[in-house]
């Protein structure tokens, strides 16, 4: 028996297309049979985001961030023509018409095809991110996690 390919992502960019880029690429290496780590870091953690408001205990800053970051992944901006807030609302509405999935969709699939998902407990820290304001079922851990996974991967990226 082989042993299973092993794909690990970095998601730092918080744009809604490289986002679905990465989620695209996890579910398709994980339809391939590969074990797929998507590592959240910086501004790929608000794709973790619930999108509804958490209540919870923060400082001055922390709450800054909160309120300037997106709320969960259909929130987020493009990386090119956003427009103000219409360049998405344009991608969603193609994507639409052509049946394309959509980031939450992806983010869904990707959990039912068991990809592991793990949020930066550093970054997650920096911006003042609580684990109750992500996601359910999600990991929690810290660079060196992501490097043993890394280690082992057949394909690496950074998006």
């Amino acid at each position: 028996m082989t042993e299973k390919k092993k794909t690990t992502i970095v998601l730092f960019s918080g744009d809604y297309d490289k986002a679905m880029a990465a989620y695209i690429i996890a579910n398709g290496a994980a339809a391939y049979d590969h074990e797929v780590t998507i590592f959240h870091t910086f501004w790929g953690l608000n794709a973790l985001r619930k999108d509804e408001h958490i209540s919870v205990k923060k400082g001055f800053m922390e709450k800054m961030f909160g309120k300037m970051m997106p709320r969960g992944a259909d929130k987020l901006g493009l990386s090119k023509m956003n427009f103000a807030g219409f360049g998405p609302k344009m991608i969603k509405d193609i994507m639409k018409k052509h049946n394309a999935m959509s980031l939450p969709q992806l983010i869904e699939m990707a959990q039912e095809q068991e990809v592991k998902l793990v949020a930066c407990t550093m970054t997650m820290d920096l911006l003042g991110l609580q684990q109750e304001e992500l996601l359910e079922s999600i990991e929690y851990a810290g660079v060196a996690a992501y490097l043993a996974d890394a280690e082992e991967g057949n394909v690496n990226l950074f998006i």
